[in-house]
């Protein structure tokens, strides 16, 4: 079934008016008219299964017919710390985090990052990155936007974490380790037994972390952590990761 996010304000009552860039998508895009259905979903994690009644030159009107209520994703919640790559890595990494169910990406400027400073980064990026964002959770049928956070420093990332509000965190390392990702999440639970809320992975770009950087990390309390002997791209560890997490802490029901 064709789904399209929709802004909650184009909700009135039994109805749902198309205007602007959605409208151009749904109608000019994907060929809709009066007559078809399919599902719209909003942000407070509902989604309308509607039937269009009206089509005109700039806009539409879709009467709905049903309504369900989307499952929020499960706690602990996964976050993603990257340092910024190049822009198609950082393209396919936001795609299949919204498929795989992250709840922000932090992107960051690193030492060896595609980019070091936070004007070379542009808000068409930026827009593009939001657009991915909507197309995947349209595709993938979740109830609500992962959030891509503004870009910042290194020296920032140590506000991310906060051990006393529930939050853990590592770093994927391909330099020596001894903790792999299974001994990590054992020593989640033994550490806290009450659980935790929030699980951030901290990923380098193309280049890894330097030494200091892996020593500002561990000054800070955070794990680093081994995938096993083959080095591996930067999306293939962000999706690992993120795979390993939800697996063991029972997030994919």
């Amino acid at each position: 079934m064709r789904r399209y996010w929709i802004e909650k304000k184009d909700l009135f009552q039994d109805q749902v008016n198309f205007t602007g860039d959605v409208f151009h998508h749904i109608f000019d895009v994907c060929r809709q008219d009066v007559g078809s259905k399919f599902e719209v979903l909003t942000e407070d994690s509902k989604a309308f299964f509607v039937e269009v009644t009206q089509v005109t030159k700039k806009s539409a009107t879709a009467r709905i017919l049903e309504e369900r209520v989307i499952p929020p994703l499960k706690t602990p919640y996964v976050h993603v710390a990257l340092s910024i790559s190049r822009f198609p890595v950082m393209d396919a990494i936001m795609e299949k985090a919204v498929e795989m169910g992250v709840k922000s990406i932090q992107p960051f400027f690193s030492e060896f990052s595609f980019l070091r400073k936070e004007d070379k980064l542009s808000d068409n990026k930026v827009d593009r990155w939001d657009k991915i964002v909507r197309s995947a959770t349209q595709q993938s049928g979740r109830g609500d936007l992962m959030k891509v956070l503004p870009a910042i420093s290194f020296d920032k990332l140590s506000g991310l974490i906060n051990p006393n509000a529930g939050q853990v965190g590592l770093f994927a390392y391909e330099g020596s380790s001894t903790l792999s990702i299974k001994d990590y999440c054992n020593k989640i639970r033994a550490d806290h037994p009450q659980g935790v809320k929030d699980i951030w992975i901290i990923v380098g770009s193309e280049g890894g972390f330097s030494h200091s950087e892996v020593k500002e990390f561990e000054k800070l309390g955070l794990h680093p952590v081994t995938l096993g002997q083959q080095v591996l791209r930067v999306e293939t560890a962000c999706m690992a990761l993120v795979s390993v997490l939800k697996y063991d802490f029972d997030l994919m029901q």
